[in-house]
């Protein structure tokens, strides 16, 4: 049972396009406004939970997998340039358009190769591992997609934090174009090894 948490926690944790949102949000003095988007993320981990561990995984093949990769690229390119175009006054956060949404959360989510290829361990070898199905299954996936959804928001407080200590516009502004280029290179990143490789394989 452990095991599960562990791994988990690793790979929801870890850097990616959904936690460097957080980040990059957080610094922007919006935490309040986009637990909507925390919520979105955890919204769609746990459909995934729940359909892989009814249906296992043999509707995901793989070119359902480049098709929803490729969709992923795109709207993580969209959620960047909206970064890059955001303003930087921190003085009226309240009134600073919302940067993400729960929606926002939930489609980049959805459309995200990890988040597909991250609960398959789980559902198909984990939760069969230690007997786990029916309505512990939902009780399991209800308490992963909870760690799911407080992993953009540790990045979001801890981007919290960060913002109170920056009062500079311009060096607000030039983090959102280091995150919205971080952001589009893990969206290459993604499209490279889930949509170009698996499409010019010859085999």
């Amino acid at each position: 049972m452990l095991a599960i948490v562990a791994y988990a926690l690793g790979v929801m944790y870890t850097p990616g396009p959904v936690n460097l949102l957080g980040l990059n949000v957080g610094i922007n003095g919006q935490a309040r406004q986009s637990v909507g988007f925390c919520l979105g993320v955890g919204t769609a981990m746990l459909a995934y939970l729940l359909v892989l561990g009814w249906a296992g995984a043999a509707w995901i093949d793989d070119d359902a997998l480049v098709m929803v990769s490729a969709l992923g690229c795109s709207y993580i390119i969209y959620l960047a340039s909206k970064i890059a175009r955001s303003s930087a006054d921190l003085s009226k956060p309240v009134n600073a358009p919302r940067l993400v949404s729960y929606r926002d959360g939930l489609v980049m989510q959805l459309l995200n190769p990890k988040a597909i290829v991250v609960p398959l361990p789980i559902t198909t070898l984990q939760f069969t591992a230690a007997d786990i199905h029916g309505l512990s299954l939902v009780i399991w996936a209800l308490g992963l997609a909870i760690l799911a959804a407080g992993a953009p928001g540790s990045y979001l407080m801890i981007g919290s934090l960060v913002g109170q200590r920056i009062k500079n516009p311009i060096i607000v502004k030039r983090f959102n174009w280091l995150m919205a280029g971080l952001l589009i290179a893990v969206a290459l990143s993604i499209g490279f090894e889930h949509v170009w490789l698996p499409l010019t394989d010859p085999g």
